[in-house]
């Protein structure tokens, strides 16, 4: 029985173009052998390098955002629940590179966070350097992991408009997706 599903699985991810993918607790670790495998299959097929560059970024990038939401997350009744429903995937269609992931937020998470990308997504490329720039130049807020350009980096490495997705789980949690194309 197992087999079937394990041969139904890989034939999923070759019809959808996914190259890579894992689901699970990210750890740097992790984070970082994916990120070798990603760069050596890349340089295989003899890729642009600011391409390959823009693929790895966004991945780092993408994977960094959910190991951070978890560890901001430790000591919520949601934290197991969260940390283990990470999943990032890398594929190829139609010649261009796509990087997915998703993971479980809190509700009261949602709205900000689909702000966030509601401000940015529809920006130009020149919106997006001059947003970046003024975030750059703000002060970090205590406790802040970073300047907060993260996501506006990523649509600036984008060659597409980022696509995302917030599904509601039970009311407490909602799964958050996001594409980001290259």
């Amino acid at each position: 029985m197992f087999e079937k599903t394990l041969m139904d699985l890989q034939n999923h991810l070759k019809e959808s173009g996914i190259l890579i993918s894992f689901s699970g607790r990210f750890s740097q670790g992790i984070i970082e052998e994916l990120g070798d495998a990603i760069k050596k299959h890349m340089q295989t097929e003899d890729m642009p390098k600011n391409d390959i560059y823009n693929v790895f970024a966004i991945f780092v990038e993408q994977t960094h955002n959910i190991k951070n939401y978890t560890t901001d997350k430790e000591g919520s009744c949601y934290y197991d629940q969260i940390a283990c429903s990470g999943i990032v995937t890398i594929g190829k269609s139609e010649g261009a590179y796509f990087i997915c992931s998703g993971n479980l937020v809190e509700d009261k998470d949602v709205k900000p966070l689909a702000q966030k990308i509601n401000q940015i997504m529809h920006l130009d490329k020149k919106d997006l350097k001059k947003l970046y720039k003024e975030q750059i130049r703000q002060e970090l807020a205590p406790g802040s992991q970073g300047a907060g350009v993260g996501l506006i980096d990523i649509a600036r490495k984008s060659k597409h408009a980022i696509k995302y997705s917030i599904v509601d789980i039970d009311g407490h949690l909602s799964f958050f997706s996001i594409k980001v194309t290259v």
